[in-house]
């Protein structure tokens, strides 16, 4: 692959089975190594138990307050800057605390591919 400016990949966010908004920022198979997604949870919404196999994911938290479980860790307060490290096919789910939408980047490594997602 060469290098490239790509700008909106996918413009438009697509609601998920999950109950978050995704917005495919970069997701491409000429680039095998990564993905980048940003995520929109709406205040008051749990995502659903979920585990992304054979993928490293990383949160970075841009807007809003939440609350991520991970594993059988506990429970952890989200705010803007924290980033959540995920190991591949680690549970986790993501809850909007504040009266705000909770906005994070979801990268993954290598990249997100939707045979790798399983509800759990």
């Amino acid at each position: 692959m060469k290098g490239a400016m790509i700008r909106n990949l996918c413009p438009e966010e697509y609601y998920t089975d999950e109950r978050c908004f995704i917005r495919e920022l970069w997701n491409s198979p000429e680039d095998e190594g990564v993905s980048v997604a940003r995520a929109r949870v709406a205040p008051g919404v749990t995502t659903a138990w979920h585990r992304v196999r054979g993928s490293w994911e990383r949160y970075i938290v841009q807007e809003g307050a939440g609350l991520v479980e991970v594993g059988d860790l506990a429970p952890t307060a989200v705010a803007p800057g924290a980033v959540v490290v995920i190991p591949p096919g680690v549970r986790q789910r993501i809850t909007s605390t504040g009266p705000e939408d909770l906005i994070f980047l979801a990268v993954c490594t290598p990249r997100f591919t939707p045979e790798r997602y399983e509800q759990v």
